[in-house]
């Protein structure tokens, strides 16, 4: 907000979540949490086991639904009762037990459930495989992932595989991509290459939220720290101002149900 009060579009959050609450029988999941985004801002969502994380981004994809609170899309308040409505608002989510089919072909992931079609003998309409083949080596040269389309997923290292993810989100011009712990179990050239990966989305004007454990992966190349502990957010804050070793102290003290002193 500047000049005596006038609103500029670089004020308004891409995404905003206002007091969000999610109940599983008695445990209460998700506590009053705020969480908002903008436009190419990398946020590492961060907290131990049992945070939260995974529910708020659930909600977030239209996975699961809020008991109450409400979202906001570029300010305007949106309703997201399931992942097309998601995919509406340009939101993508690669949650990691369900990111590629390894019996399809790279080009076949990166177009999977948007395929293209041509007519045959203009009687039907059918999946136009030449022109996915043609389309995401564009896309895969784009992000400079020396891989071919026609390549099974399946055969794919794990960097490679979030490259494909990633080429994926881009393709179709995703406003937000949700990463969950997309350096899992990756090398540590695989871990570079994600990172690579995800500053090319920031370039594109497209934001990301960075979900993981190891806080050696994300605090490198976010731009602010969101923590969850128990359901409730105890820390929201630009990188630059928190060091990497607080926040392991506040997972620590969390974890073992500490009172977690506010960082400003």
């Amino acid at each position: 907000m500047k000049n005596g009060g006038e609103i500029f579009l670089e004020d308004i959050p891409l995404i905003e979540m206002r007091k969000i609450n999610k109940w599983f029988g008695s445990v209460h999941a998700l506590v009053d949490v705020d969480f908002k985004i903008y436009e190419g801002e990398i946020v590492g969502l961060v907290g131990d086991n049992g945070a939260g994380k995974s529910t708020l981004v659930k909600i977030l994809s239209g996975v699961l639904k809020p008991d109450s609170g409400e979202i906001y899309y570029k300010g305007q308040k949106v309703e997201i009762n399931s992942v097309r409505d998601a995919r509406k608002l340009g939101i993508e989510t690669a949650f990691q037990e369900q990111a590629l089919f390894d019996y399809l072909t790279v080009g076949e992931n990166i177009f999977a459930t948007r395929e293209p079609t041509k007519s045959l003998l203009k009687l039907i309409r059918v999946i136009d495989y030449k022109r996915i083949s043609e389309e995401a080596e564009k896309d895969l040269k784009k992000l400079g992932l020396n891989v071919t389309p026609i390549k099974e997923a399946g055969f794919l290292s794990g960097g490679e595989k979030q490259g494909v993810i990633i080429a994926r989100n881009m393709r179709f011009r995703s406003k937000l991509v949700i990463l969950d712990e997309p350096t899992r179990a990756l090398s540590i050239a695989g871990v570079i290459t994600v990172h690579n990966y995800i500053k090319q989305l920031k370039k594109e004007g497209i934001a990301c939220i960075y979900i993981t454990h190891d806080l050696h992966h994300v605090y490198p190349i976010a731009d602010r720290i969101v923590m969850l502990s128990r359901g409730r957010k105890v820390l929201d804050i630009e990188k630059s101002k928190v060091t990497l070793e607080q926040i392991e102290e506040m997972i620590l003290k969390s974890a073992f149900g500490e009172e977690i002193a506010p960082i400003s």
